[in-house]
Formats: C-alpha cells, structure tokens, sequence
C-alpha cells in the first residue's frame, strides 16, 4: 500500500515547480517525500526534480539529484553524492528482434539488465545510459552520451557511443 501511494504521490507533485525555483510550493520535499513511498531505498538529502518517469526498483543514495524531464527504468541503483543533469534516460530493458520471420513489435522483451551508479558520478545533461551498464565512481558522463559500456571509476567519457576522454587526476 505504502509503494502505491508513493507512485500517485509522484504522479501528482511530478507537475510541482522546479526544485531550483524560490517560490516552488515545496515541490522537492513532496517529491523526496513520494520517493522515499516506494524506493527500495531511499537517502537523505535528495533532490529529485519535476516531470519524472521512474520504474519499480530503484535505489538512491545520500545527496544525490537527478534534473529535470528524466526517466528512469526500473532495477537502478544510484549512489551518494551522484549529479544527475536535465533529461537523462536509463534504460534496464530492450525488445527482442533476433527472429526475422515475426515482427519485432511481438517479439517481447529481454529480461531486465540493471544499472548501478557508483557514488560522486556526474552525469551530463540528455545522457542515455544503456541496460546492464555500471558506472565506477568518481566518473564524468559527458552531456549527449550514449553509455552502452561499463564505465571505469574516475574517468571521463563522452560520445555516441561515450568513449574515454581522459582519466582523473588528484590535484597537487
């Protein structure tokens, strides 16, 4: 009962004002509020901003955000500290098309590839993230990437599909 009303919560505040507005109406509390109804798991001090579509099975970790126009599908773990930017897209499932004689629209699905998000990842506005990706901590998504691959902890990668531009390096 408590998941379901968590999801019509969200449905509702999802059309709140931005979290980023003064006057937003309470708009990120009701909506971490509605968040923490039905993830699996729920941190302190999230931000989950408006027009949202998330699946079943998520997990957020402390301080973590997520922008705007985003959807999230289901079996996601996202760690602490995470910067998620303004439409970004996780996908955990796919069609099947591997028969050539039956239309791939009746084909199905494959089962569910979850994502992991490691902890202190920023991910670049209208990134896609690809089913059964893991991304290290510490990495950078560039904004408009297409992460089909595992990301190795503290590196950056951008491009379709995202390739390394560069790791990162401690500060002197």
């Amino acid at each position: 009962m408590k998941i379901l009303i968590g999801k019509i919560l969200c449905k509702i505040f999802k059309y709140f004002p931005s979290s980023d507005l003064k006057l937003n109406f309470g708009g990120k509390y009701f909506r971490e509020l509605a968040c923490s109804l039905f993830f699996d798991n729920c941190g302190k001090k999230i931000n989950i901003d408006r027009n949202s579509g998330i699946g079943n099975h998520i997990s957020i970790g402390n301080y973590s955000g997520i922008g705007k126009n985003y959807y999230i599908s289901s079996y996601v773990s996202i760690g602490n500290y995470v910067m998620m930017k303004s439409n970004c897209l996780i996908y955990t499932i796919n069609h099947n098309f591997a028969k050539l004689n039956i239309p791939m629209c009746f084909q199905g699905f494959y089962e569910y590839k979850s994502v992991e998000i490691e902890d202190d990842v920023w991910i670049g506005g209208r990134a896609i993230i690809l089913p059964g990706v893991k991304i290290g901590k510490g990495a950078i998504i560039g904004a408009g990437s297409v992460v089909t691959k595992n990301v190795e902890p503290y590196t950056i990668v951008a491009g379709n599909p995202a390739k390394l531009v560069r790791k990162r390096e401690k500060q002197r």
